[in-house]
């Protein structure tokens, strides 16, 4: 049986990915693979992606010591943190739900995918792994850890549109993470990443990313396929501050056999929350594949 839901064949199908994406596909297990538990045991940071109960999907990062994600075993995973109360994903990860999770290693430019069913635990979370598999490096910017713990975090800001210092964080983003989820409310959480201005600003309320080439298996166009319902992540990386959104995609097919692919976001809410993460990181060693 095929891997992928009706969206994520769809989407193949258009872009001519069918054949390649079915190759692929042998990655995605319902366990981890192989050397999972030492990749995750490096980490010290962990995005996250939560659909709400009105529709609406969220996505954030842990944080902590090298340690606070492990894997028990090699069909499960704990997470030793909690998000902030202000976060707007937070209520989400303290609940019995379907999460998807992305461990990136910024240094060096692997990340792994783990999508499954999350239980509370006193500390964290446990998640019970239904899909997961490796990612190509291609578009990550390479960061270090250059400080932490230092920044008071500031009041988070919640509004309709983009303020100017949202935008400016939007138009001077080399990377976000957006959250997607099928029409069955599985989510799942992924990398994008560019030079600065890949993310188009084109008004206040909406944004547009050129789709790059990547796995071939289109989880995230399928996803909005199925449910236009999106978050995004987008990170200040040198003073630690986040802007997230939540809104409606829609994929924009090229006009003829050739062209890119793009996505346009429209904002529903943006959650703005000066200094929340602890780490402040490097200026970027951007991707040798960043068009």
């Amino acid at each position: 049986m095929s891997v992928f839901h009706w969206g994520e064949l769809e989407a193949q199908a258009r872009a001519g990915f069918g054949e390649r994406a079915s190759a692929v596909s042998r990655l995605v297990r319902p366990w981890l693979p192989h050397g999972a538990d030492d990749f995750l045991s490096h980490q010290n940071l962990l995005v996250v992606g939560a659909q709400d109960d009105d529709g609406r999907l969220w996505a954030s990062l842990f944080t902590g010591p090298r340690g606070f994600v492990s894997a028990p075993d090699d069909e499960s995973v704990h997470v030793r943190a909690l998000l902030d109360a202000d976060d707007p994903a937070a209520p989400l990860t303290r609940r019995e739900g379907r999460l998807g999770l992305l461990a990136i290693d910024l240094e060096t430019r692997l990340r792994l995918r783990v999508n499954g069913a999350a239980t509370p635990a006193p500390d964290g979370l446990r998640l019970a792994v239904a899909q997961a598999f490796p990612n190509c490096p291609k578009y990550i910017q390479k960061r270090h850890v250059v400080e932490t713990g230092d920044s008071v975090p500031g009041v988070s800001v919640r509004t309709p549109a983009l303020t100017a210092e949202m935008s400016d964080l939007v138009t001077d983003a080399d990377t976000f993470f957006v959250a997607s989820a099928s029409d069955t409310g599985d989510p799942d959480v992924s990398h994008r990443g560019g030079n600065p201005g890949f993310v188009e600003l084109l008004s206040p309320a909406r944004l547009r990313w050129a789709d790059y080439a990547g796995n071939s298996m289109l989880m995230t166009l399928g996803n909005i396929i199925e449910n236009p319902r999106t978050g995004l992540l987008l990170v200040d990386w040198a003073t630690g501050t986040t802007l997230q959104l939540t809104g409606r995609a829609q994929v924009r097919w090229p006009e003829g056999e050739t062209g890119p692919r793009a996505v346009e976001f429209e904002i529903d809410e943006a959650v703005y929350r000066p200094r929340s993460l602890p780490a402040h990181w490097s200026a970027p060693t951007p991707s040798r594949f960043n068009p």
